[in-house]
Protein backbone atom coordinates (compact mmCIF):
# COMPACT_ATOMS: atom_id res chain seq x y z
CA UNK A 1 0.00 0.00 0.00
CA UNK A 2 2.71 2.45 0.84
CA UNK A 3 4.58 1.91 -2.42
CA UNK A 4 1.12 2.69 -4.47
CA UNK A 5 0.63 5.82 -2.49
CA UNK A 6 4.05 6.99 -3.36
CA UNK A 7 3.61 6.38 -6.83
CA UNK A 8 -0.15 7.06 -7.36
CA UNK A 9 -0.86 8.77 -4.62
CA UNK A 10 -3.23 8.64 -1.89
CA UNK A 11 -6.32 9.67 -3.35
CA UNK A 12 -7.49 7.07 -6.35
CA UNK A 13 -4.59 8.08 -8.64
CA UNK A 14 -3.42 5.75 -11.19
CA UNK A 15 -0.14 5.23 -12.21
CA UNK A 16 1.47 2.92 -15.48
CA UNK A 17 5.16 2.75 -13.52
CA UNK A 18 5.11 -1.08 -12.19
CA UNK A 19 5.62 -1.67 -8.59
CA UNK A 20 7.58 -4.93 -8.51
CA UNK A 21 7.50 -7.28 -5.55
CA UNK A 22 9.89 -10.76 -6.36
CA UNK A 23 9.73 -13.92 -4.30
CA UNK A 24 12.79 -16.61 -4.88
CA UNK A 25 12.40 -20.14 -4.13
CA UNK A 26 13.74 -23.14 -5.71
CA UNK A 27 10.25 -24.14 -5.12
CA UNK A 28 8.32 -21.79 -7.59
CA UNK A 29 7.77 -21.37 -10.92
CA UNK A 30 9.23 -18.73 -12.64
CA UNK A 31 5.98 -16.87 -13.66
CA UNK A 32 5.46 -12.94 -13.59
CA UNK A 33 2.18 -11.64 -12.47
CA UNK A 34 0.89 -8.38 -13.17
CA UNK A 35 -2.13 -7.05 -11.48
CA UNK A 36 -3.82 -4.48 -13.50
CA UNK A 37 -6.24 -2.24 -12.52
CA UNK A 38 -10.16 -2.65 -13.27
CA UNK A 39 -11.72 -0.41 -15.79
CA UNK A 40 -12.62 3.16 -14.14
CA UNK A 41 -15.64 4.76 -16.43
CA UNK A 42 -15.95 7.75 -14.05
CA UNK A 43 -12.67 9.66 -12.58
CA UNK A 44 -12.77 10.14 -9.11
CA UNK A 45 -10.11 11.43 -6.55
CA UNK A 46 -7.04 12.58 -8.40
CA UNK A 47 -7.71 10.47 -11.65
CA UNK A 48 -7.64 12.47 -14.86
CA UNK A 49 -10.99 13.05 -17.08
CA UNK A 50 -9.40 10.26 -20.18
CA UNK A 51 -8.94 7.62 -16.93
CA UNK A 52 -10.83 5.10 -18.71
CA UNK A 53 -8.90 5.45 -22.18
CA UNK A 54 -5.98 5.12 -20.12
CA UNK A 55 -6.50 2.17 -18.12
CA UNK A 56 -7.29 0.17 -21.41
CA UNK A 57 -3.75 1.44 -23.51
CA UNK A 58 -2.31 -0.05 -20.28
CA UNK A 59 -3.92 -3.28 -20.03
CA UNK A 60 -3.68 -3.65 -24.05
CA UNK A 61 0.22 -2.67 -23.52
CA UNK A 62 0.61 -6.23 -21.32
CA UNK A 63 -1.94 -8.48 -22.45
CA UNK A 64 -0.90 -8.44 -26.52
CA UNK A 65 1.91 -9.96 -25.65
CA UNK A 66 1.22 -14.12 -27.25
CA UNK A 67 3.29 -15.21 -23.92
CA UNK A 68 0.46 -13.66 -21.57
CA UNK A 69 -2.19 -15.99 -20.19
CA UNK A 70 -5.09 -13.39 -19.46
CA UNK A 71 -7.71 -13.77 -16.48
CA UNK A 72 -10.18 -11.93 -17.36
CA UNK A 73 -12.25 -11.37 -14.36
CA UNK A 74 -15.88 -10.49 -14.54
CA UNK A 75 -18.48 -10.33 -11.46
CA UNK A 76 -21.42 -12.85 -11.57
CA UNK A 77 -24.00 -10.13 -11.25
CA UNK A 78 -23.21 -8.45 -14.63
CA UNK A 79 -24.31 -9.47 -17.72
CA UNK A 80 -21.00 -11.46 -19.52
CA UNK A 81 -21.90 -10.35 -22.68
CA UNK A 82 -21.12 -6.39 -21.48
CA UNK A 83 -17.73 -7.79 -19.71
CA UNK A 84 -14.92 -5.39 -20.45
CA UNK A 85 -12.98 -7.89 -19.62
CA UNK A 86 -13.96 -9.84 -21.75
CA UNK A 87 -14.06 -7.35 -24.33
CA UNK A 88 -10.83 -6.55 -23.91
CA UNK A 89 -9.35 -10.40 -24.16
CA UNK A 90 -11.07 -10.99 -27.09
CA UNK A 91 -8.97 -7.74 -28.86
CA UNK A 92 -6.04 -9.07 -27.60
CA UNK A 93 -6.62 -12.99 -27.79
CA UNK A 94 -9.37 -13.42 -30.29
CA UNK A 95 -9.14 -17.05 -30.87
CA UNK A 96 -9.21 -17.70 -26.58
CA UNK A 97 -6.46 -19.71 -26.64
CA UNK A 98 -4.78 -17.59 -23.78
CA UNK A 99 -7.89 -16.37 -21.84
CA UNK A 100 -9.35 -17.88 -19.16
CA UNK A 101 -12.55 -16.73 -17.87
CA UNK A 102 -12.71 -16.03 -13.91
CA UNK A 103 -16.21 -15.01 -12.18
CA UNK A 104 -16.41 -13.09 -9.11
CA UNK A 105 -18.46 -11.92 -6.24
CA UNK A 106 -20.54 -15.23 -6.83
CA UNK A 107 -21.96 -14.38 -3.27
CA UNK A 108 -24.19 -11.29 -2.11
Amino acid sequence: QAETDREAGGNKGVSDRQIRLKIYSPNVLNITLVDLPGITKVPVGDQPTDIEARIRTMILSYIKHKTCIILAVSPANADLANSDALQMARQADPDGSRTIGVITKVCP
